[in-house]
Parts: structure tokens; C-alpha cells; sequence
């Protein structure tokens, strides 16, 4: 596969994961919650938990983070779980009117979610060259593209508004500390939440 392909479809995945992962659960937990549907909120109000994970994904390539790819399979079999591991939340789902449009479309999101982080994931994985270094492989630097050009358009903003400077280093740190954030979070989710409540997700 010729290299200007590869960047045309590492750039079709990044537009795919700004639908698939940002706009259409943003809409549909808005649409939840106007139609006050508690399970599809719940489902929506944890995914977005689970999947700020992505953007700190995003930080670290950004920040030309090599373990970022680690963290990237990290996240994706993560949002995976988010989507189907809570029983409470699948019952209620599963009650709901499958004709109605709401829950038709938060079945066909939550299906075309679960394919595109499966072959992310597989992504990722492929990609395990590039934990060595960016110079690893030609195809590593492709993946830090889309990221560079939003961590460019961040940095713009963040001058204009604070004349504060953005730098490659700037997001790496930026994407370490988030890291370290998330992981404190999931770890005491998995040591006092988990043991006590299992796959009920209740009011989490």
C-alpha cells in the first residue's frame, strides 16, 4: 500500500472518529435527554467518561507520544466496554420500542461503534513498531498528523485568547498529566466500585 493512500484512509479514520465518537453520542445525549430516557443517558453519560481517553490519545500523538499507541488500544477496547459491559443498562435498552427513533439510532450508533473500535483497535496494534519511536516505521508519522493539526489549531486559540504559547511539549505534558488523571479515576472505579456493585451501572 502506497504511502499517500495510507494517509488518505489515517485521514478517513480520524473524520469517522469525530462522528462516531464525538457527534453523534453528543446529539443523541442531548435527544436523550429531552425525550428523558434514563438508560440511553446513562449509557451516553458513561461512554463520555470512558472515552475522554481518546482525547488524551490525541494529546499524546500530538506531543509525539510513541506510547500513545499503546494508550490508543487502550482506549478503544475500553469504549468497547462502556458500550455493552453494564447489564442493567443492556435490560433497559433492550425493553425499549425498537421501531422508535431514538433507541433505533442509539442501536445503530452503538453497532457501528463497536465495528470501528474493533478495527481501531486492530489499528493500534498493527502499529506496535511505532512504540519504538516515530522514525520507526514511515507509517508512524502519518498517524500524528491529524493530531498535529489540531494541536496547531488548539495552540492558535489558546494565543489568541491567553497569549500563551502551545508547543509539541506542551501537549505531551498536557496528555501525561490527563493520564495520570484518568488512570486514578479507572483504578479506584476498579477497586471500590467494581467489587461492590459489578456490571450495575445504578446512578454511576
Amino acid at each position: 500500500m502506497s504511502i499517500a493512500l495510507l494517509q488518505r484512509l489515517i485521514w478517513a479514520d480520524y473524520r469517522a472518529a469525530v462522528v462516531l465518537t464525538i457527534v453523534l453520542p453528543l446529539v443523541l445525549l442531548i435527544w436523550a435527554a429531552f425525550r428523558k430516557e434514563g438508560a440511553i443517558g446513562r449509557l451516553l453519560n458513561l461512554y463520555w467518561k470512558v472515552s475522554s481517553l481518546l482525547a488524551i490519545t490525541v494529546l499524546l500523538l500530538a506531543g509525539a507520544e510513541p506510547r500513545a499507541f499503546a494508550v490508543a488500544v487502550a482506549a478503544h477496547l475500553l469504549i468497547l466496554g462502556s458500550l455493552w459491559f453494564w447489564e442493567d443498562i443492556n435490560d433497559d435498552l433492550a425493553d425499549l420500542p425498537p421501531w422508535r427513533a431514538l433507541p433505533l439510532t442509539t442501536r445503530i450508533w452503538r453497532w457501528s461503534l463497536t465495528v470501528f473500535t474493533v478495527a481501531g483497535a486492530a489499528a493500534s496494534v498493527a502499529s506496535y513498531r511505532c512504540l519504538g519511536g516515530f522514525e520507526a516505521s514511515p507509517v508512524c508519522p502519518l498517524w500524528q498528523h491529524p493530531p498535529g493539526r489540531f494541536s496547531q489549531f488548539l495552540g492558535s486559540g489558546l494565543n489568541f485568547l491567553f497569549g500563551a504559547p502551545w508547543t509539541t511539549e506542551g501537549a505531551r505534558v498536557a496528555g501525561w498529566f490527563c493520564l495520570v488523571v484518568y488512570a486514578g479515576c479507572f483504578l479506584g472505579w476498579l477497586l471500590w466500585r467494581w467489587p461492590r456493585f459489578g456490571r450495575v451501572a445504578g446512578g454511576f
